[in-house]
């Protein structure tokens, strides 16, 4: 045990000290497990490796490019009309200021009762926004362009990659092994952030049409960043609900008005989460609420906002290997477990022999009795 907790705090630190070249990667082979079934089918065609995970790259920048021209105006009126909104929200918020300045009182009195000096410190901090920005920029740079390659040499390269990891097993049940695990993390990867992405998208769809129904303004860009922060359970639709309590408070003056979007959102992630989700991926990838919590909340500790994007494919990788090092009779469907049965065969099939000849049985292994000599043969002839 204090070998393995040893090994999990050096894992934790060695994964923090990297994370400005392991979160892109991570996220790069996330996204590239995701459109692997897109490449697959261009290679089914007749396209190189090398050309389908070009073609999956540029139609990515694609659809970030058309994102950022769809929700471009939006969020530049929003940023010009931020001021007016803050005094709104100041407005809105100064029926809360009586019980803070009663605490202060309060903290006040105890500090002149412990005996606290009257001294104030100032500190001065050098840099400034402008001064964070610039050092942030190089940064995220650097940050998009290894994501960008490690996504095109991950999907160019994925069929090499698990091939040479096959033929290091130079046991051939330890290589069925290895196959399955790729073949089921593949699946299950694919599978799960597929349909997350169906889900998020129809969760932005109805976000935006209800902010629409409602009347808020700029129902459009609500509607992609609940897309967006649904990719990240629990958390980023408690950030939604906050933003858009937020702009219900600054945008209107009566009740329901401040509370009517936070519910309209809540009732469409609930019906998402607890009714289509559940019966579109299946209890195969059905994990518990505690532990996917658990797992965000490590790796946005360890990586920020990219580790909340990694942290469930992450657990579904983990879980893979646990079920197939330690076999259970999971609930998998016939068929699922027919195509992987069938793609691990050809996957061992693939790799070149490499295993050492057979150890010998124990028959093989038991000394030959040789033939005994008669007495009356072997005594010597008598003069």
């Amino acid at each position: 045990m204090s070998i393995l907790l040893i090994g999990v705090v050096a894992f934790a630190v060695a994964m923090a000290l990297g994370k400005f070249i392991l979160a892109p990667i991570a996220l790069a082979i996330v996204v590239g497990l995701m459109f692997g079934p897109v490449a697959d089918a261009m290679e089914r065609r007749g396209l190189p490796s090398a050309l389908s995970a070009g073609v999956v790259v540029l139609l990515l920048l694609a659809l970030i490019g058309l994102a950022g021209m769809m929700f471009a105006a939006p969020i530049s009126e929003w940023v010009a009309r931020w001021p007016m909104l803050w005094q709104r929200l100041q407005a809105q918020l100064v029926n809360l200021q009586q019980p803070f300045e009663t605490l202060g009182a309060v903290q006040e009195q105890l500090k002149e009762a412990m005996g606290g000096g009257a001294s104030m410190t100032v500190e001065v901090k050098d840099g400034g926004p402008v001064q964070d920005v610039a050092f942030m920029v190089p940064t995220l740079l650097a940050d998009i362009l290894l994501f960008l390659a490690g996504l095109y040499f991950f999907l160019a390269t994925r069929h090499n990659i698990r091939l040479t990891v096959l033929s290091l097993c130079f046991s051939r049940r330890m290589r069925w092994r290895a196959a399955h695990i790729f073949r089921d993390v593949e699946t299950k990867v694919s599978r799960f952030l597929l349909s997350a992405a169906a889900i998020n998208l129809g969760v932005g769809v109805a976000t935006a049409l209800g902010m629409w129904a409602i009347g808020m303004p700029s129902p459009l860009l609500w509607g992609g960043l609940a897309a967006v922060l649904n990719f990240i359970p629990y958390i980023g639709q408690a950030i939604m609900l906050a933003v858009l309590f937020a702009v219900g408070l600054g945008t209107h003056n009566d009740l329901l008005g401040i509370v009517l979007p936070v519910i309209v959102y809540a009732a469409i992630n609930v019906t998402a989460d607890q009714l289509v989700f559940p019966h579109l991926v299946g209890k195969a990838l059905t994990l518990n609420p505690f532990v996917i919590f658990v797992s965000i909340a490590f790796w946005m500790w360890l990586w920020g906002p990219m580790g909340g994007f990694v942290a469930v494919p992450a657990l579904l990788v983990v879980q893979s290997v646990i079920m197939h090092v330690f076999p259970t009779t999971a609930d998998v469907p016939e068929a699922v477990r027919r195509r992987l049965e069938m793609r691990a065969t050809a996957d061992v099939r693939a790799v070149p022999p490499t295993e050492p000849p057979p150890e010998p049985t124990v028959a093989e292994l038991k000394p030959v009795a040789k033939p005994r000599r008669s007495r009356k043969a072997a005594a010597p002839a008598s003069s």
